[in-house]
């Protein structure tokens, strides 16, 4: 068994065309020789994610998902884009290799990357990790550290002061992720309703320091060097990247972060190994973030209220592809239960401020 993060064999309905694809990689890859193979990285509810493996190189494929698609989502030229731009100044990012907007070969945008391999944090860390409470907080640290510096890099410098527009980014994201809830309403979906009125209503002022912000920073998107796993070597999933709110950001990893006294029924539906001894309350991550960052912050419940509702929302966009047959990932048909426990949860940080 190896800790690494390692991919399996693709899912039904999810295949990708080899020869069209072995083709492309032929033609644009320099010293590319030898037959093509396809496996697939299974976690991930967005964007799909594939090993390319092409003689002796390794390249990791994203594309879309199939099925209905959130109208503003999964543009790959874009995530491209912001790879390659940031690749040079943070070197978390995976180096992109080609880009490929000709649909005669998968039938969609995707692109091509270097394979960062390591370890993945997912819902519980592996025995072979060992990893001992000192570790599990120099890990909470080390991540934060990543943030702040991604969040200190000078997005007009690396040509990407167009990626986003920071005036009025709050109002944008409220209004936004709200609209995108009603969108994907089903018949057996919550409204939260009050939860949308209660962020319309306390919105915060724009930032005076905007920049750039992961909008997915969380321990599934690291990537952790074998043999040292408090040292973060990669960080993945740049689909959402904008210039906006750091504050907004880290409310939003806040979304998926389940202490070990939080509710049972959010236990129930924690992703990540934020119950493992040594491991940081929310409190801590946010007092560390802005001690690290020398950002200041009154209440930072708004922003803890918004990231458990903006992950509602795309818990219960994937569950309409499923509500609806445009996937037949089983994962998908567990997420309302997901969305119903995190309006909950919204609801009880509304009442009464952690922060």
């Amino acid at each position: 068994m190896t800790v690494v993060d390692t991919p399996k064999e693709v899912r039904s309905g999810e295949e990708l065309d080899i020869p069209r694809l072995s083709e492309f990689l032929k033609k644009n890859i320099p010293g590319i020789t030898g037959s093509v193979s396809v496996k697939q990285f299974p976690s991930g509810f967005s964007n799909l994610t594939y090993l390319v493996t092409a003689g002796d190189r390794e390249f990791v494929l994203r594309r879309p998902p199939f099925g209905r698609k959130a109208k503003t989502a999964h543009d790959m030229s874009r995530e491209y884009r912001i790879l390659k731009a940031l690749h040079p100044v943070f070197g978390y990012c995976p180096r992109p290799v080609l880009f490929c907007d000709d649909h005669s070969v998968l039938g969609c945008d995707f692109y091509v990357m270097e394979r960062i391999v390591g370890v993945i944090p997912r819902k519980d860390f592996d025995d072979e990790l060992a990893l001992s409470a000192s570790d599990a907080r120099k890990l909470c640290e080390n991540s934060i550290d990543v943030l702040c510096n991604l969040h200190a890099v000078d997005y007009n410098a690396v040509g990407l002061g167009d990626l986003g527009r920071p005036e009025g980014y709050v109002r944008r994201q409220v209004e936004g992720w709200s609209r995108r809830y009603r969108d994907a309403m089903t018949d057996d979906a919550p409204d939260f309703e009050d939860v949308m009125q209660w962020l319309a209503d306390n919105m915060p002022e724009d930032t005076d320091r905007p920049c750039i912000i992961h909008n997915d920073f969380k321990f599934d998107n690291l990537v952790l060097e074998p043999g040292s796993p408090t040292k973060i070597i990669g960080l993945l999933d740049w689909e959402m990247a904008t210039i906006g709110d750091p504050l907004m950001d880290l409310g939003s990893s806040l979304g998926y972060w389940v202490e070990r006294d939080d509710p049972e029924e959010q236990q129930m539906i924690r992703m990540l190994p934020t119950t493992h001894d040594g491991m940081m309350t929310r409190r801590e991550v946010v007092d560390c973030y802005l001690e690290k960052s020398g950002r200041h912050v009154d209440d930072f419940n708004f922003y803890y209220v918004f990231g458990t509702f903006r992950l509602a929302v795309i818990a219960q966009q994937i569950y309409y592809r499923y509500y609806h047959g445009q996937t037949r990932d089983e994962r998908f048909g567990l997420l309302i239960a997901a969305v119903e426990v995190l309006e909950r949860v919204a609801l009880r940080a509304m009442e009464r401020s952690q922060f």
